[in-house]
């Protein structure tokens, strides 16, 4: 009887997870850029593997934690220009006026 054997856990993958639940606690963008980078690796050395590595699932994870924070960041950046610029067009304005 010819049992395969267990697959192993791409180790890019558990820590791409990881770095992606870091960026939304402690390492907020640092987390999320770890987790973006390993992401990647981690799909890529999985796809090569042959069947021999799994956790794709983990790195996905990782990937949508870590893109999602990093597209919030950029968000609230763009947000907060965006309130600087219109508020201070319309001081601007009103000294303008005046």
């Amino acid at each position: 009887m010819n049992i395969p054997a267990p697959r192993q856990t791409s180790t890019y993958a558990v820590i791409s997870l990881i770095a992606g639940i870091l960026g939304w606690t402690l390492l907020p963008f640092l987390g999320s850029i770890g987790a973006i980078i390993f992401g990647h690796l981690a799909r890529a050395e999985i796809r090569r593997s042959d069947g021999q590595l799994d956790g794709d699932g983990l790195a996905v994870a990782g990937l949508i934690l870590g893109w999602i924070s990093v597209a919030l960041a950029i968000l609230s950046v763009i947000a907060i220009l965006v309130f600087i610029l219109f508020f201070g067009g319309l001081a601007w304005f009103s000294a303008l006026h005046s």
